[in-house]
């Protein structure tokens, strides 16, 4: 059974990105009443009031918060687990601190949500949890071990509860957007990608959403198709995927960030 997008109440978190902006838009568009949070509470307002939606400023580090935000939220239909702390550098350059915040946001939190949530949809025989993963779940690559470590966990996560759902009326779905111009954690990083990588939108990872949602699809990957390859081919041979990237000049791209934040 498919969520009806009209009406559903759905709680999106990291909505004060770039991402998330463009992820709210398309979801009010299809109907849906929404519970924005995220921590920037300066740009989070006025986003709700934009699309009548509702705002609860949360720090999804702290698990006693994640907790307060779902009793607030109250019932939902969707959760589209979005937010996410970037792990970009050596992880010798991190401190414990910074690791423990990643796997808090990363990976704890969106666990935790769906742990919360899940009695009522089965009860219901009716939702979605929709987990924004990336590309850097699929396939590994140099000076993001920590980024990797939490997408690879989110996609793991995201699969085998979808098999633990079968047949229940509660979809899984991981969205695993490429590299997005514009905002994301890409951007904030300062990386430059080499002159003919191409990108994707905010707006196409919107879309991968919509679809997960409607669909009940389990991996959507929003990349363009020589991403999508190359990915395919570095999950089947990662050995092969790691000579190509250290040839390319991969470790190039995050030279210099510590991944302190």
């Amino acid at each position: 059974m498919t969520v009806q997008l009209r009406g559903a109440r759905i709680l999106l978190t990291g909505a004060t990105g770039g991402i998330g902006h463009a992820i709210a838009r398309a979801l009010h568009a299809e109907g849906a009443e929404l519970i924005l949070t995220g921590r920037k509470v300066d740009v989070l307002e006025p986003l709700a009031k934009e699309l009548g939606a509702i705002s609860i400023a949360t720090d999804l580090a702290d698990a006693d918060a994640v907790t307060s935000l779902l009793e607030e939220a109250g019932t939902l239909d969707v959760l589209v687990a979005n937010a996410a702390l970037p792990g970009v550098g050596n992880l010798t350059g991190m401190s414990v601190d910074h690791i423990e915040k990643n796997l808090d946001v990363n990976l704890r939190a969106p666990i935790v949500m769906t742990r919360h949530l899940l009695p009522g949809m089965l009860e219901r025989g009716s939702g979605q949890i929709v987990l924004i993963g990336s590309v850097s779940g699929i396939v590994s690559s140099p000076g993001s071990a920590m980024y990797n470590a939490t997408k690879f966990g989110l996609r793991g996560f995201a699969s085998g509860l979808r098999q633990d759902l079968h047949g229940t009326g509660v979809g899984v779905s991981i969205v695993m957007p490429g590299f997005v111009r514009d905002a994301g954690m890409f951007v904030n990083s300062g990386m430059v990608l080499p002159a003919g990588v191409r990108t994707v939108s905010p707006e196409q990872v919107a879309k991968g959403v919509v679809r997960a949602i409607r669909k009940d699809k389990g991996q959507v990957v929003v990349a363009p198709a020589e991403l999508k390859a190359g990915a395919k081919l570095g999950s089947i041979a990662p050995e092969v995927n790691a000579t190509i990237q250290r040839l390319s000049g991969a470790a190039d791209i995050v030279g210099g960030h510590s991944g302190t934040e």
